[in-house]
């Protein structure tokens, strides 16, 4: 086969898998943003935060960080469920403009960043896991196993969330929460208790990709400032609130970064991707999959 050929669908290959990260890492904002419009800039630091227990878990009992994550979905739900109580009785029910909530995340993510430079300093952390360092040959495609493995979970993740929203009572009532609060009374369901149900999960989510992130590389605590714009960027991208949305366009976006930064380098990585986000967005402003 010829090299250049076999370095596209290497870079291809590489860009999908990296792609179901991203999808991961944004579900939690599409969530958030998306759904309840809460801009929460904060998102990256649950994630960070999810990666540095992953790590504690991984070093000290040596139990795998993506079964960590899984065995902490419910504390991270608590920890999401009590930020929106925080927020909901210092913002939303003043009716505070946003802006303020915005500092108060901002807030969150600074707070969260210095806690652990604090704890762990700024050296990078990684963890152990048998199938790290491994790869599967599939025809002329290679498959690291430590990008692998996050991309399955993360579709299964998704997967299931989608399943979630679409097929159950508080699914629908967090899918209709921003768009009308008065019918979802009507139904007896209370829109600041589902807002706080979607906000815990988005935060269980976030920090599960985090455990993700540092299966895909070592991480210290200042690295989830890189994926501030993207998050944002990808739910956009996507159409705000939809989950299928938002696997399509990290898809996308993974791809885009993959190749250029193989053929061209990583520093052009992240120009052509948001070129790529523009430019979409010019002829389809809802997003991919938006109304």
């Amino acid at each position: 086969m010829d090299f250049q050929l076999a370095l596209l669908i290497d870079a291809v290959v590489a860009g999908l898998l990296l792609g179901g990260f991203y999808a991961a890492v944004t579900a939690g904002i599409t969530i958030a943003f998306g759904i309840l419009d809460i801009v929460n800039i904060a998102h990256p630091a649950f994630i960070i935060l999810g990666s540095y227990i992953a790590y504690i878990v991984n070093t000290s009992f040596g139990i795998d960080p993506i079964l960590v994550s899984i065995l902490m979905l419910p504390a991270f739900y608590a920890l999401g469920a009590a930020v929106y109580q925080v927020y909901y009785l210092s913002f939303e029910k003043r009716g505070q403009d946003a802006l303020r909530g915005l500092a108060f995340f901002f807030g969150l993510l600074f707070i969260t960043e210095v806690g652990l430079i604090l704890t762990f300093g700024v050296d990078y952390r990684y963890v152990n896991a048998a199938y790290i360092g491994g790869t599967v040959q599939l025809g002329p495609m290679n498959l690291p196993l430590r990008m692998l493995v996050p991309f399955v979970v993360s579709m299964i993740l998704i997967g299931a969330l989608q399943y979630f929203l679409a097929r159950t009572f508080t699914g629908r009532a967090i899918m209709a929460v921003a768009q009308d609060q008065f019918a979802l009374r009507l139904m007896a369901a209370d829109p600041v208790r589902i807002k706080r149900i979607a906000f815990g999960i988005s935060i269980g989510v976030a920090a599960m990709a985090g455990a993700f992130l540092i299966v895909i590389q070592p991480v210290e605590p200042s690295v989830g400032r890189e994926y501030i714009g993207r998050v944002f960027a990808i739910c956009v991208l996507g159409g705000m609130g939809s989950l299928p949305g938002t696997v399509i366009a990290a898809m996308l976006l993974g791809v885009v970064e993959s190749i250029t930064s193989t053929f061209y380098g990583p520093s052009w990585a992240p120009a052509v991707a948001f070129g790529f986000l523009l430019l979409t967005l010019a002829f389809r402003p809802a997003g991919i999959l938006g109304r």
